[in-house]
């Protein structure tokens, strides 16, 4: 429970800890780090690259590099654009990922694992049909408009 002691954690346990944010899996490590463990074997036949890298790669695509605080001016908030620091961007990438992932296979006959390997595929490659990449570049696009 300290402070950035998350930063002393891996990025695959930190994505498997993301999963369990919803009703679904909330509690469920071990079914969460089951979802995990299939997406990477999914994507290390699809791409035929290491499905780590891919994590990575997707999270560089994924991670906003800005976004938006409120100044409160007298009675007035005024909108500024501010820089990520570099563990917040990380979290936020991992945060929209997992819920991109969970969305993605509410309601679908897609297995969540595929849905994960999709939603890391798409965020490697940078592509606008994953929901993280989607999310970062409407933040980036707000703040870019608060400047």
């Amino acid at each position: 429970n300290r402070s950035f002691g998350k930063s002393k954690v891996s990025i695959v346990e930190r994505l498997v800890n993301n999963l369990m944010r919803t009703e679904v899996y909330t509690g469920k490590k071990a079914k969460s780090l089951g979802a995990v463990k299939d997406a990477f074997e999914i994507i290390a036949v699809r791409t035929k690259k290491n499905p780590v890298q891919v994590l990575v790669e997707a999270l560089e695509n994924a991670a906003p590099r800005e976004e938006i605080t409120r100044l409160q001016f007298g009675g007035i908030s005024v909108p500024k654009a501010v820089d990520i620091a570099p563990c917040r961007r990380l979290d936020i990438a991992l945060r929209n990922i997992a819920k991109g992932t969970v969305d993605d296979s509410f309601k679908n006959k897609k297995p969540v694992e595929e849905c994960l390997a999709d939603e890391l595929i798409l965020a490697s490659k940078g592509d606008m049909n994953s929901f993280s990449v989607a999310k970062k570049e409407e933040i980036e696009r707000v703040a870019s408009s608060a400047r």
